[in-house]
């Protein structure tokens, strides 16, 4: 396995932020590139995802999860994935609306992002099934079941 290391930046006073080390672990486990990376997860309030997310995909709300995926100049090779900005009160909003444990939740928004970094998508059915399938199988790996099972997902957001 390929490590992945971590650069956390907190910049949300929430509660039930996970460690670190979980962070790590979880990121590593969604890595699925052949070399060691690196990745930037930002912790923010809703204020500041509302205007990253209005910022860069043009939607007036708040939103889960946000991945920048790093583009290197042509011809230089940096081991770095990208940023993930998550907004811990969003991951708390949905874990308690949709009957999801926190940790759970907390652990599927940081594989989920990392798959974006790593040009996984939604936006087609068929991008959709593959990107959720790998989902699965990467969190049933760490004992956690189906995080589409039984959700009344609306909007895929991230």
């Amino acid at each position: 396995m390929n490590t992945v290391t971590l650069d956390l930046q907190l910049a949300s006073d929430a509660a039930n932020i996970p460690s670190e080390n979980r962070l790590r672990q979880w990121s590593q486990l969604a890595w699925q590139g052949d070399e060691p990376t690196e990745v930037t997860i930002r912790i923010v309030d809703e204020s500041e995802m509302h205007a990253l997310n209005f910022q860069y995909r043009g939607k007036d709300k708040p939103t889960n999860v946000l991945s920048f995926p790093f583009e290197a100049p042509a011809g230089i090779h940096i081991p770095l994935a990208g940023d993930l900005v998550i907004c811990a009160p969003i991951v708390a909003q949905e874990a308690r609306e949709q009957y999801k444990d926190t940790h759970a939740h907390w652990a599927h928004m940081i594989i989920h992002g990392m798959l974006h970094l790593q040009s996984y998508d939604h936006i087609d059915d068929n991008e959709a099934e593959e990107m959720e399938g790998l989902e699965i199988r990467l969190l049933a790996q760490i004992g956690i079941t189906n995080p589409y099972d039984h959700a009344e997902v609306t909007e895929k957001d991230s």
